[in-house]
């Protein structure tokens, strides 16, 4: 958060399963205090599938949603269309 609101980039692109703060939790805060932010949530799992971390950040305001491995070219045709 600390980094997002130094730069205010475009676009945010979080793992959903990280050590010091989980990325659904890091939607909620973005979206909260930034509406307006573009985020892409992307997935393995961790103990369950990505089918299960995955819809809740669509909820939570994810414009667009990865599983891992990642089909690289979508990402970086959906990272375009975003930044659009």
């Amino acid at each position: 958060m600390a980094l997002y609101r130094e730069d205010l980039p475009d676009l945010v692109i979080t793992d959903i399963i990280m050590p010091k703060k989980e990325g659904i939790e890091m939607i909620m805060e973005l979206k909260k205090e930034f509406p307006d932010v573009k985020i892409i949530a992307i997935s393995g799992g961790g103990r369950n599938v990505p089918e299960t971390y995955l819809p809740i950040a669509k909820k939570l305001g994810s414009e667009r949603t990865f599983s891992k491995p990642i089909d690289w070219p979508e990402l970086i045709k959906t990272v375009r269309k975003l930044l659009k």
